[in-house]
């Protein structure tokens, strides 16, 4: 008897069993339940030399933020800060994505490695006090540059 018969059979039958299409969409983890992800998600060249900063946030926390800022350091090519800049994502509403756009002045898309989330000044669910969110936030990046805590 040849191996030959067998090994096609197995891997008929492996192939077989990998789900495709739809199915392996379905089989895709969920976005994680109360959770806020953040992501940066396309640079464009600004006005001069600045660079038009692209964020879409998943608010998966099940509730609204009626506050929701942002204090983040911009770091060359170096891994230098260039500037701290603070921004104001809200609101944002439960269980959506929203786009929001700043600008970055005085540095080049290109010139940008890294993002980083250096504090949370502000973050209120809608009718609530202020929380820590820190530890809510979930960040991913599709740039160049990587945004991390």
């Amino acid at each position: 008897m040849t191996r030959f018969p067998i090994l096609c059979v197995a891997l008929v039958m492996a192939v077989a069993a990998q789900p495709t299409g739809s199915a392996a969409q379905a089989a895709a983890p969920e976005p994680s339940s109360s959770r806020l992800t953040v992501e940066l998600n396309k640079f464009e060249a600004g006005e001069g030399d600045s660079c038009r900063a692209f964020f879409l946030f998943r608010n998966g926390t099940g509730k609204s933020f009626s506050g929701f800022q942002m204090s983040l350091a911009i770091l060359d090519k170096g891994g230098i800060i260039d500037q701290l800049l603070s921004i104001d994502a809200a609101p944002l509403p439960a269980a959506r994505t929203t786009l929001k756009l700043f600008e970055i002045p005085g540095i080049a898309c290109d010139a940008i490695s890294q993002v980083l989330l250096h504090d949370i000044p502000v973050c209120n669910f809608q009718n609530e006090d202020a929380t820590d969110c820190f530890p809510l936030v979930d960040l991913t990046s599709r740039t160049a540059a990587d945004l991390v805590k």
